[in-house]
């Protein structure tokens, strides 16, 4: 590693770059090759200097709530507007220009996958909890009523029966 290079990516600049590498979903390491340091590198640097860190959790921030976003719409469904263009012949210039023919609007339906995952992570626990597995424990006391009698005294016990 160049002497003093984590100086250079500790600039306006640089740091806006790193942070939209962050956001478009660039791993630490291959936020590391851009940079061309070793990953372990790019760790130490967001051990030692906060605003590389902090640059790069912005990032990346940015990235999950879009894509959460994502998540919950698809989960919840929605509507749209399809607009289709053609062309039409203008009298006025004598050429075809192109304009919107139809408007229709679309309905996305809920996507029950997006809602079961969409739960699964948020509502994991709880009375209405949506986890897969539920760890289930069971406490009991329970005492031998044979507990302290030798097996001589239970065949006996039998015998007598």
């Amino acid at each position: 590693m160049a002497k003093g290079k984590y100086q250079e990516w500790r600039t306006p600049d640089k740091l806006t770059l790193l942070q939209a590498w962050a956001r478009n979903g660039l791993t630490d390491e291959q936020i590391a090759s851009n940079i061309g340091i070793s990953r372990d590198t790019l760790y130490t640097w967001k051990k030692k200097y906060p605003d590389i860190s902090d640059t790069l959790k912005r990032g990346k921030e940015i990235v999950d709530i879009e894509v959460e976003n994502a998540l919950l719409k698809r989960a919840l469904g929605y509507e749209y507007e399809e607009v289709t263009t053609g062309l039409v012949w203008d009298k006025k210039t004598n050429d075809y220009k192109e304009r919107v023919t139809k408007t229709v609007k679309k309905q996305v339906a809920p996507d029950v996958t997006a809602a079961i995952f969409w739960l699964k992570n948020r509502k994991p626990d709880g009375i209405d909890g949506w986890r897969d597995k539920k760890d289930v424990s069971v406490a009991a006391n329970i005492s031998n009523p044979f507990d302290g009698i030798t097996t001589e005294e239970i065949k006996k016990l039998i015998d007598d029966a």
